[in-house]
């Protein structure tokens, strides 16, 4: 077995401290080597001891974890994860905190259900896995690995919608682009919305991201981009110059009546682990796009979307997926590529505007 992914846990609270180690030091492939109550805690034991993984909190005494995750990434870098509460109002600085080198954005773990807590379990172990695979040198030897013990199933997106019925679509002039993102995402999502004119062709996004960021996240982007950009509301329409963003823990599906494409906001269980899947959305699309659709698959760990994006080239989809070179983490585009879903690999970059030519949109 390889050696474990060594964690640094950084919260001034004692119970989340406690949890958090619980959780992670429950697997067979992670191990919590040290934890520290705030910023100047955790940068004294940094000269003995060496993390694969830091967790940090925002709100700290002494020194804000933004600051300190500046200092890290100023100095010596290396992968950290925003472990936040869900209170929207801090939701601007996890995501500074993204814009600042952080891989990922988690909720704490906290009392709930049992499926709650299993839930968190999974995503907490699969953000630090993910985060790990980040590191340039862990980037091709370490993947997702299960936990010890019980493993809850991994469901597919069955448990959401059944299988596809798209190729008698009628083709249409109007295209529709779903696009799947995880670790890394937040930062590709900007650079292609930005580089997107008026004129584009209605999005549909899945970002693997806690609830309650999407709304910032989702804010923070219509301030940068041509075109519109808001966190989903459940029958919202896919409009030409707009894009929605799936919300956190619920899942997203393009639907369509009659020649209006819109979305549905709906609860369920983890599909390919995650809640939004991309999975989700990119069979929704096949169903009911079909030829119409556009597919992009970015950077992100595992395989959410790899099924799907075969299901919409299936239905006569055109896709395309983001290649290694340009991917803080090359996971779901290249399991996309493995099942023959892809139709082209390009460069972060060259992703707007090779849709835009598929969607016969005018470049500016």
């Amino acid at each position: 077995m390889k050696d474990k992914i060594k964690v640094m846990i950084v919260d001034d609270s004692a119970v989340v401290r406690q949890t958090m180690s619980e959780i992670l030091n429950s697997t067979h492939d992670i191990e919590v080597i040290a934890v520290a109550r705030d910023p100047i805690v955790a940068a004294q034991k940094l000269k003995t001891i060496a993390p694969d993984v830091i967790t940090l909190d925002i709100e700290m005494p002494r020194m804000d974890g933004l600051t300190f995750l500046r200092k890290i990434m100023s100095t010596s870098p290396l992968p950290v994860i925003i472990c936040s509460s869900q209170a929207e109002e801090h939701s601007h600085n996890a995501l500074a905190a993204l814009e600042s080198g952080a891989c990922d954005i988690i909720r704490k773990p906290k009392l709930g259900t049992k499926q709650f807590i299993e839930e968190s379990k999974i995503l907490i172990t699969d953000a630090v896995r993910s985060a790990a695979a980040s590191n340039g040198s862990l980037k091709k030897v370490r993947a997702a690995a299960p936990a010890s013990g019980k493993v809850p199933p991994k469901l597919t997106a069955d448990v959401i919608l059944s299988g596809v019925a798209g190729r008698g679509t009628i083709e249409t002039t109007e295209k529709v682009v779903a696009v799947g993102a995880s670790t890394g995402g937040t930062e590709a999502l900007r650079s292609f919305l930005q580089a997107l004119p008026a004129n584009s062709p209605g999005i549909v996004i899945v970002q693997h991201m806690p609830e309650k960021f999407t709304a910032s996240f989702a804010e923070r982007l219509n301030g940068l981009c041509d075109i519109n950009v808001k966190e989903a509301a459940n029958n919202d329409t896919v409009l030409r110059g707009h894009a929605l963003i799936a919300p956190g823990n619920k899942h997203m599906l393009l639907k369509r009546s009659g020649a209006r494409y819109y979305v549905e906001v709906k609860d369920g269980p983890l599909v390919s682990r995650h809640r939004p899947s991309v999975d989700v959305l990119f069979r929704s699309t096949a169903r009911y796009a079909g030829k119409n659709a556009i597919g992009i698959i970015m950077t992100g760990m595992g395989d959410d979307g790899a099924v799907g994006m075969s299901e919409m080239k299936q239905a006569g989809a055109c896709n395309i997926a983001q290649d290694e070179a340009s991917c803080v983490v090359f996971g779901m585009p290249n399991e996309a590529i493995k099942k023959g879903g892809v139709d082209k690999i390009l460069p972060l970059e060259e992703i707007p505007a090779a849709m835009l030519k598929e969607a016969m949109v005018n470049i500016r």
